[in-house]
């Protein structure tokens, strides 16, 4: 129910942007505007919201001016804004930091493709412009594990497992690559380290470094999505990396 209040639910499409308003009447209205028109407004769904408000209540409200959001309940929008921005490549540079030795980790990826016998594979271009490898490890600790160098740090994990620090983050390294990486114009990272799942340590503290060293966006891949399989969880972040800055940006305005 609106109450008193004008709620709008929005769909901000490509081409076009679909605005439904229930009025505290309980009257329903509608209203189809192109997403992109720069000479009449600079945002669709804010011209909706303007539009329908000032039919209903006869408010002079400027096309440039600010729409009153007291007279607002709510508002819920999808948009396709990301995908969009994902299939036209129009996302942030990401640089990808991955441990020493998997560069190509989301270049190869897996098998999990249609087709997956065909020799002409037209494979899309990675979400990443450059890779950062990082030289450091951890190991789950097993009991029958033969653990001749006794000063490996002891980590826990988030359920509370057990995990060796063979090597701990080259931190020196790691600001040197990511320094170069923004200085060629990188504003995104996307962290993505073996195990970090379920041992963030790693992920945390170069993730750290990035926001110290100023990138704009930084992602963890152990954040954006908590579980095992790290081609998978590597492609989450990437996108995310990718297409989080360019969504911020459309939300800001």
């Amino acid at each position: 129910m609106s109450g008193t209040k004008y709620c709008f639910a929005i769909d901000r499409g490509g081409t076009f942007t679909d605005v439904l308003c229930i009025c505290p009447n309980g009257k329903v209205r509608t209203m189809k505007l192109l997403s992109e028109d720069p000479e009449r407004y600079s945002d669709a769904p804010r011209e909706g919201i303007r539009r329908i408000l000032k039919e209903e209540t006869g408010e002079d409200l400027a096309a440039s001016g600010l729409v009153d959001t007291s007279k607002i309940g709510w508002v819920r929008m999808g948009t396709t804004v990301a995908t969009n921005a994902l299939l036209e490549r129009k996302g942030d540079p990401v640089v990808l930091v991955v441990n020493s030795g998997f560069r190509d980790l989301l270049y190869i990826g897996n098998q999990a493709r249609p087709k997956i016998f065909d020799l002409n594979i037209r494979k899309p271009a990675n979400l990443y412009k450059s890779v950062v490898e990082v030289d450091c490890r951890i190991v789950p600790k097993q009991a029958d594990r033969c653990e001749l160098n006794h000063s490996w740090k002891e980590l826990e994990g988030v359920a509370g497992t057990k995990y060796l620090e063979v090597r701990p983050v080259d931190e020196v390294a790691v600001r040197q690559a990511l320094s170069a990486a923004r200085d060629q114009g990188v504003s995104s990272v996307s962290v993505v380290l073996a195990h970090s799942y379920a041992c963030p340590e790693h992920e945390l503290r170069v993730g750290a470094i990035a926001r110290e060293l100023g990138f704009s966006h930084v992602t963890l891949s152990h954040q954006a999505m908590p579980m095992c399989r790290v081609v998978a969880r590597g492609y989450t972040a990437c996108a995310e990396a990718y297409l989080t800055p360019h969504v911020d940006r459309y939300l800001a305005r």
